[in-house]
């Protein structure tokens, strides 16, 4: 008996070697980029903005940068970007934010999440109060924001994509981390649990290793990751766009993937 859900039309063209590639999916599609005026999340907004897509970036406090972003990417690809700014915390911020993707005329097909912070903190001296802070913002509020924004892509009839933001500090096990790591595993693991939970959101993570823009920038400035490159371990620092790219392959519509992590390390965590 054949199966109820086959597409024999679609079938008949890949033995004919005829694919469909589509290409500039997003354009004219509605994206949220939390954290977007960030190094790594900046580069993401420009991609997005070459596609055509409609642009809401969140900041939490940064107005002046939120503004020359938003000059840069006007100036660049003639974009209007919406601006958002707040606290992930704050529920007002997180409704405030899909407010205004419901006030467009299409409906919100991604987000991706890239607020943190790099929680440096010894860990002969680390407190409550840093532990604390470090999951507030690693965790808590990313989590917060992704579980509102799925629910509502996932009460449409299209669906949507998540794209949660760890690093590969969450994945691979560095010394001297722990402030940092443990919540932005947690994160990973959070991703599977919403994957699993929805059916027509796709929830994925990017892990970003040693990146000459966003929060490792001060690291890997001051040469705490020479000793890598200088052993071939990776062939050259990241870059914002090699995120960006990874970041806009998990916005893609009608995704197959879910509930998976793409490191984008250049191989460290597994040479290191």
């Amino acid at each position: 008996m054949p199966s109820q859900f086959w597409n024999e039309e679609a079938a008949a063209r890949a033995r004919s070697f005829r694919y469909e590639f589509a290409e500039r999916t997003l354009a004219g599609k509605t994206v949220i980029v939390a954290g977007g005026t960030g190094g790594l999340g900046a580069a993401l907004v420009a991609l997005l903005c070459r596609e055509g897509a409609r642009v809401i970036v969140g900041y939490r406090s940064n107005q002046e940068r939120a503004q020359a972003l938003a000059a840069a990417m006007r100036g660049q690809f003639g974009a209007t970007l919406m601006l958002v700014g707040g606290d992930l915390l704050q529920e007002q911020t997180r409704d405030l934010m899909l407010q205004t993707a419901r006030a467009g005329s299409e409906p919100l097909a991604g987000a991706a999440i890239f607020p943190g912070d790099p929680a440096r903190a010894p860990l002969d001296s680390l407190s409550r109060e840093a532990m604390q802070a470090s999951a507030e913002a690693n965790y808590i509020g990313p989590v917060l924001l992704a579980r509102q924004l799925g629910a509502a892509m996932e009460a449409s009839e299209a669906g949507g994509n998540v794209v949660l933001l760890s690093t590969m500090q969450g994945v691979g096990v560095f010394p001297s981390s722990l402030n940092y790591a443990a919540p932005k595993a947690a994160l990973v693991h959070a991703a599977r649990v919403l994957a699993a939970t929805w059916k027509k959101v796709c929830v994925n993570v990017v892990a970003p290793g040693a990146t000459t823009s966003g929060m490792a920038e001060a690291s890997v400035s001051a040469g705490k990751y020479d000793s890598y490159l200088a052993a071939g371990a990776i062939p050259r620092f990241g870059r914002p766009e090699d995120v960006a790219r990874a970041v806009r392959f998990f916005l893609e519509p009608d995704s197959y993937i879910t509930g998976q992590v793409m490191v984008v390390d250049g191989g460290l965590t597994i040479r290191k």
